[in-house]
Order: structure tokens, then sequence, then C-alpha cells
């Protein structure tokens, strides 16, 4: 399928506006160039043409929010420039597999201020002598190349920290929501409780009424019981 028509795949049905992620792996380009794209994919954030067979750059639009951009496998020798005046605020670069041999190919890069990690793996340039360290002194904001930093150090996996961060933010409300929960219990507890005292004085309440009751019948008996003394002794007068 070539590049353009899956482009349009890849739209379903959306405007260019609404990508922010856009992936036309293993599609294929007209004569080496980029198709398809146009300056109307203006939030475009992530853009992936792997193995699409450009040989040039010079038809890439303007992507001012594009950050990270895969180009590997592809046969890309120079007009490097372009991104510095396509894609302004590219952090993440990859351009592995390509053609590029010399360091003066990616000098073109000093203008992309932004750019944090550069992947050259399997281009021909990395088999020149002191390769790394003169890409680094060559591109002073790159902080990764080919994975690594200057002292060796791998670059984070962003995907796991996406997914991190995904865990932190829902620990959060799981957490409040929890807390709610508790603090629920404790005024059913509370609740409880009250009506548990409740309880308590009524039956003391009732217990006294009961004693009363009991008082008073004993006392009923022993008037009674006197009137009956009186009464035999009415009788013997």
């Amino acid at each position: 399928m070539d590049m353009k028509k899956r482009i349009n795949l890849e739209l379903r049905n959306r405007s260019p506006a609404e990508i922010a992620e856009l992936v036309v792996d293993n599609s294929r380009s007209a004569d080496g160039e980029v198709e398809g794209l146009t300056d109307a994919f203006t939030e475009l954030e992530f853009l992936s043409m792997v193995n699409v067979g450009l040989s040039s750059l010079a038809k890439l639009p303007s992507l001012p929010k594009l950050r990270k951009l895969e180009l590997s496998d592809n046969n890309l020798s120079g007009s490097l420039e372009t991104l510095s005046e396509k894609c302004p605020n590219l952090t993440y670069l990859n351009l592995s597999g390509n053609k590029i041999k010399e360091l003066s190919n990616v000098e073109a890069l000093q203008n992309l201020k932004s750019l944090q990690s550069l992947d050259l793996f399997n281009c021909e340039i990395t088999s020149l002598e002191d390769y790394r360290e003169s890409v680094f002194e060559l591109l002073p904001q790159v902080t990764y190349l080919d994975g690594f930093d200057q002292e060796d150090n791998e670059a984070p996996d962003s995907e796991a920290e996406d997914e991190d961060e995904d865990g932190d933010d829902g620990a959060g409300p799981t957490g409040e929501y929890d807390e709610e929960d508790d603090e629920e219990e404790d005024e059913d507890g509370s609740e409880g409780g009250e009506d548990e005292e409740d309880d308590e004085d009524d039956y003391a309440e009732e217990e006294e009424e009961e004693d009363q009751a009991g008082v008073q019948g004993q006392k009923r008996k022993r008037d009674a019981d006197d009137e009956g003394e009186d009464d035999d002794d009415d009788e013997d007068d």
C-alpha cells in the first residue's frame, strides 16, 4: 500500500487536526519522497515512517508539535536540515538503518535545540573512529546516542515511565476512595453505637418502671393486709 492511501486509512474518518500519533510503517513512498502528509496535521506529536523507502525529507510538511520521529530502515543520507525547519521541537529522532556515513550528514541537526535522543544504529557513521565522542561534541544538546548517554547509562524506557505515572495516578483516587469508605464506616459505627446506647437507656427505664410497679404492688399488698388485721380486731371486739 502506498503512503498516501495508508495515511487516509489511518485517519479513520477523522480530520488531520485530530491526529496526535500516526504510524505508516512498511508502506511505500512515491519516488522516495514523503506523500500524503500536509500542514493540516497541526497536532501531530508522534510520527513513524519505518521502512517506507524514503531517500529525501524535502516534502515533509511543517509539523510544529512533533516530538518523536521514527525514520529507521530508509535510504536517507542527507537533507536533514529540513527537520530543524519543519519539526523544530523534536526531542527524539531515530535514523537507524539509513545511509548516513559522515559527521557532516548530522551536522544539520545542530539547530534542533530540543533534541535529547538520537539513534544512528546500523548507519555507516557508527564505524568512524571516536564516533560517539564526536557526535556528542557536535550535538551538545543530545543526552542519549543509540540508547546510551556519555557515561554509558541506558536511556529510560518512556513506555515504562508512562505506565508508572498511570499507576501513581491510579493509586490516588483509589486511596481517596478507601478513605471515604472508612469515614462512612466510622459514621455508621457511630450511629450504631448511639442506637445501642439508646437501647440500653430504654431497657434501664423499663427496669425502673418494673421496679416501681413491684414496689407499688408490695405496698398495696401491705395495705390490704393491714386492713384485714383491722377487720379482725373489730370482730374480736
